[in-house]
Formats: structure tokens, sequence, C-alpha cells
């Protein structure tokens, strides 16, 4: 293929490229074979998407073109269970006790892949995928005080070159370039953007869209340890990004929002010739953001934490550990079926509900189905199936917050009177994609 049809390709899968909250805001796989198989892949490549989750498996797909598209439909909302008054002055926090919607709820999220072998032993490729999760548009007023309505939106779009090499006839190495590129837009923050409660008035809401890049890698292996045992592992170091200036009262570290460390391994066993089962599991370092990681369960003014500083207030996500587990069914000779299941403990608390009313990143069960279909000319038509099941997380509703001052020997009075928040979500998806061989 020709560089500039290459390039063209690589423009028109990253026209939109966000993904929404399945495994905390990480997409539960990437690629629609692995996607509905729960989001294995680190030790079963299945076409030119490997790289996006292992790039060692570029090295044993061949040389292969893989465009994809999933119709994402996250179904989200807030509900506000009691006034949560901030005892500091009165009705600061108080907005109605109802449920507030997040509308927007279908999504179009593309995917490219492409790799080529230099030779029998190497490959070069190029996968282009998105992340995202802090998107909700609630169309009113949900953190009273603001004078428009409560939005925010993430995406974050990555472009990856990778080499892969078959070290010898069993074991695969790999490493991909990520260029990584994150937009992100908050509405309706009003309540916040002041001295009490940021370290940088007038850059906390209602900026516009602000931009942020950054440099990292991706590593990967794979080995056929005996005729139906494969392993596979990962490492994904933490990625740091310019930061989101526009929003730098916003988010700890003046607008810092680096990617987590990941890494993960994986097995592939085949049963035999029709079947073959695989799982992995991924660990996702959110408690090494300072921006998402640190603790949202107390006022900014209160608990001496103003936004946008090194400890500023966030969104209290944990580390997360990821299990996933599918198989793989040669039904018949041109169609192949695929069967997944995924699940995450959501990592944040009810104690964190107030701040993720921006980024309800509640699921925790994702059941897959999918199937693929071999067509003439080398060609394959593969679809997905994806659904996550509703889960909501209560907030505290008869005030356990923390005390108001920087030394902890405040009053009763003045302790934070908690958020009665209550946050929930499921999620579907139907994802299609076209491949062919080169």
């Amino acid at each position: 293929m020709k560089l500039k049809k290459l390039a063209v390709l690589i423009a028109a899968a990253g026209l939109s490229t966000s993904a929404f909250a399945t495994n905390g805001y990480f997409s539960h796989g990437y690629g629609i074979k692995a996607k509905s198989m729960g989001g294995v892949g680190i030790a079963l490549p299945q076409d030119a998407m490997a790289a996006a989750t292992n790039p060692a498996g570029m090295a044993l797909v061949g040389n292969k073109i893989d465009f994809g598209l999933d119709l994402f439909s996250p179904i989200r909302s807030a509900t506000w269970t009691g006034t949560g008054t901030n005892p500091m002055n009165g009705a600061y926090m108080t907005v109605s006790a109802q449920e507030y919607k997040s509308g927007k709820n279908l999504f179009a999220v593309p995917e490219f892949g492409y790799n080529r072998m230099i030779n029998k032993d190497m490959s070069f490729g190029v996968v282009v995928y998105g992340n995202g999760g802090m998107n909700t548009d609630y169309g009113k007023v949900v953190i009273a005080g603001a004078t428009t309505n409560t939005y925010s939106n993430l995406e974050q779009m990555f472009i990856a070159p990778t080499i892969a090499w078959k070290i010898n006839q069993n074991h695969s190495i790999g490493v991909s370039l990520n260029l990584v590129f994150q937009n992100f837009e908050a509405r309706g923050l009003e309540s916040f953007d002041n001295t009490n409660n940021t370290t940088a008035v007038g850059s906390v809401t209602n900026r516009g869209t602000d931009y942020s890049r950054g440099l990292g890698l991706k590593l990967g292996w794979t080995g056929k340890l005996t005729n139906s045992l494969t392993m596979g592992a990962t490492y994904q170091p933490k990625t740091s990004m310019t930061r989101f200036d526009k929003y730098k009262g916003l988010f700890a570290e003046q607008g810092k929002f680096d990617i987590p460390e990941t890494l993960g391994i994986g097995f592939a066993y085949q049963a035999n010739d029709k079947l073959t089962v695989a799982g992995d599991v991924v660990q996702i370092n959110y408690g090494d953001i300072k921006s998402l990681a640190n603790n949202g369960d107390a006022f900014p003014s209160l608990a001496g934490t103003p936004m946008g500083g090194n400890n500023g207030s966030g969104f209290g996500w944990k580390d997360q550990t990821v299990f996933k587990i599918g198989m793989t069914y040669q039904y018949a000779p041109d169609l192949m079926l695929r069967a997944g299941y995924n699940y995450a403990k959501a990592p944040i608390g009810n104690t964190q509900t107030f701040f993720n009313i921006l980024a309800p990143a509640t699921v925790e069960s994702h059941l897959t189905l999918g199937a693929t279909w071999a067509l003439a000319n080398k060609s394959e038509l593969t679809v997905s199936y994806m659904h996550a099941f509703n889960n909501k997380i209560s907030g505290p509703s008869n005030g356990n917050g923390t005390c108001g001052d920087s030394i902890g020997t405040c009053p009763a009075q003045t302790r934070v009177a908690g958020h009665p928040v209550d946050l929930k979500m499921h999620q579907n998806a139907i994802g299609i994609a076209y491949g062919w061989k080169m």
C-alpha cells in the first residue's frame, strides 16, 4: 500500500476517536474481534489491531488491513438523594433531589490497523484507536451555583507505529511508539471558580476545548510454550502529557492529565482444532495520576485542597485490575464465533460520587458476543456486541464527610455534610469491521 493511501486511512480513523468508560476510561478491548471476546488479546493476536493490546502480536498476523466502527451507547445518570448543603454557607451546593440523566447516548468510535511484513521475521504497522470516559451532558444544572448546564468531555487518540520481531519459531517481541492526543472541555462548574476553591480562578470551567499531547511506549512479548498454550505480556509506562492550560484550575498539578501505567499478562489455549480459550489480566494504575486519584470527598475550601494544586481535589479513582476471558469457535470453514466476559471493580468509591458526576465510571461486568465471516478475495467481515450491566454507586446520604480544616480539629458543625449523590450507568455497543489480507 502506498504511504499516501495509508495516511488517508489514518486520518479517516482519527476523525472521531472518543471511546467511553468501560474499564475506568479505558475501552474493554481494542479491535472488533478482541471486543467480542471481552477484550482478550495479549496472547491471541487476530488482526492488524493487535498492537493496541500487545505490539508483539503484529509479527504473527501477516500483511493485513482492518477498519472498524463501534456504535457505543452509554446510559448514565446522577441522582441527588438529599440537599448536599455546604455547612460553611448554607445552600452553596444545594440542588433539587432528583435524577439527572445525561444526553447524547450514541457515539461512533472508529479504529484502524495496518500491518506489513518487512521480511519473514519482522513487521511494521500502525494502529489508531481511542480512549475516553469523562463525557456527560446533563442539559441541566446539576452542580448548584452554576449558570450553565453541567457538561464534560474527554477524548484520547492513540496513533501507534509498531515494529515486531519473531525472535525464533516460538517467541516474538514488539514495541509501539504511542503518539497521544487529548482534548477536554467542561462547563457548569462556576461554583468552584473562586479563590476559595481553586488556585487558578478563570481556568476551571467554560473555557472551550483544550488540547494536550504526549509521547509514550508500549512493549510486548508472546511465546508459544507448548503446541496448545501461548502466553503473552505487555507493559506501558506512564505517559507524560502536556498540561490543559485552559483548565489548570480544575485538574491537579496545574492541569496535568497523564496516561496511567498499564501492565498485563495473558494466555491462549487451543483446546482442539475448533475451540480456543483465552484470558487476560490487566492492571491500570490510575492511582499514580493525581488529577484522577486525589480525593474529592471534601469541598476544596474546607479541606485545604483547592483544585489545580499538586494536592488539589480530584476524582478519587483507585488502581483497577481487569479480568478478561473469551473463546473462539470455528463453527464452519467460513464462520468463526466468539464470546467473552470482562470484569473490573469500578475505580470510584461511594465517598467520591460528587466530582464523578462528570465521570460516572460505574460499570463493572461486561458480556460480549461476535462472529467473523470469511469472504472472497482474502477479506472478512466481523461483528460484535457488548453489554455492560447496570451498576449503581450510592453516595453518603447522612453526612460523613471530612473535617473542614487543614489540621482536623474543627467543631462538628463545620464538618462537610457529605455528597448524597448516586451514580449509575449501563452500556451497549455494536461493532463492525472489514479486513483484508494484502
